[in-house]
């Protein structure tokens, strides 16, 4: 009797509690003028750092799938709207702290640190800071990805990105070397950046240069980010997750290692004109299957070889029921 009040009481409570959301427009009109307001705050005090990323993906090719990251971070988010729409938030006062720590921290480093890349990797920061600041730790547990993320759009300084390319040239250099002397009557040798090429005994001119575009930068960047994203998407044991994410980086390596190796090849055995210009350009992007195949390959790899058991580690068993007649 007991028990059936109570299952009564759950019923009728279950009918009284309002559905979950489901759907961004049940948002409310007033939480879309909220953000509307917040974001117009937003993008006028970061307007200067926003112009310049976009206008790096505009002009440099190396860049230009940045235009990307804030697609995949708002699919990101919509992968969690059930949960995200029916928080229970409230507001963090330390997201508040940081939040204007940010703010008046962008134009110090403007005016005495002068450290360029600070600037946009801070307004991220205080995007995030906006986010604990409005919607707790609650909300910052399904957004602190896609937030994160936007990091792959902003640009390394030059510096950086010319120190992490001329070993990466030296690497292909090396290796399209080394390949390229398994052919007879072919000799290569790798100076630098530079591979210079004697062919049935004709010295080829110009050596084949290495150039910055064929650094590998541009596809490692790119393969990066959407290794993360697939790392992130694929349910799988964080273990997996974390060695899937790790294998993009020789994986980049080795593609732009078969890139420029290739590269040669044409430039030796074809016409050095379809070594450059946009079949250098279709080659590079041909690449990006390849890097896509190797990691698909690693996956299923590793969803054969590594099953989970059972949490008590006992095999499970099919178990066959049969009614029995009365």
């Amino acid at each position: 009797m007991v028990k059936n009040i109570a299952s009564s009481i759950a019923a009728i409570q279950r009918s009284e509690s309002p559905a979950p959301k489901q759907q961004w427009r049940e948002l409310g009109v007033h939480n879309y003028i909220r953000m509307l307001i917040i974001g117009v705050l937003f993008v006028y005090l970061f307007h200067r750092e926003i112009e310049v990323i976009v206008y790096k993906w505009i002009t440099d090719s190396a860049w230009s799938h940045g235009f990307l990251i804030p697609l995949f971070s708002l699919y990101f988010l919509n992968q969690h709207r059930t949960q995200i729409l029916n928080l229970q938030t409230k507001p963090n006062y330390l997201g508040l702290f940081f939040l204007i720590f940010g703010v008046l921290f962008y134009p110090f480093n403007i005016v005495q640190l002068r450290y360029g890349y600070l600037q946009p990797i801070g307004m991220i920061a205080t995007l995030g800071a906006v986010v604990l600041f409005l919607g707790g730790w609650k909300l910052v547990k399904y957004t602190w990805l896609p937030i994160a993320y936007l990091v792959f759009a902003v640009p390394l300084p030059e510096r950086y990105y010319v120190s992490l390319t001329i070993p990466m040239r030296q690497w292909a250099a090396a290796a399209a070397a080394f390949v390229l002397n398994l052919v007879k009557d072919l000799d290569a040798t790798a100076s630098g950046v530079v591979i210079d090429v004697i062919y049935k005994g004709h010295r080829l001119e110009p050596p084949l240069d290495v150039a910055e575009a064929c650094s590998g930068m541009r596809l490692l960047t790119a393969f990066l980010a959407l290794g993360v994203a697939m790392a992130y998407l694929h349910y799988r044991p964080i273990w997996q997750r974390i060695a899937l994410l790790l294998s993009t980086i020789p994986i980049g390596i080795f593609c732009n290692f078969v890139r420029v190796t290739i590269t040669g090849f044409i430039y030796v055995m074809i016409h050095p004109k379809y070594a450059q210009g946009i079949y250098h350009d279709m080659l590079g992007m041909s690449m990006l299957p390849l890097a896509f195949g190797l990691y698909g390959l690693l996956a299923w790899f590793m969803s054969s070889l590594f099953t989970e058991g059972s949490s008590s580690g006992v095999p499970t068993e099919d178990v066959v029921v049969r009614k029995r007649k009365v």
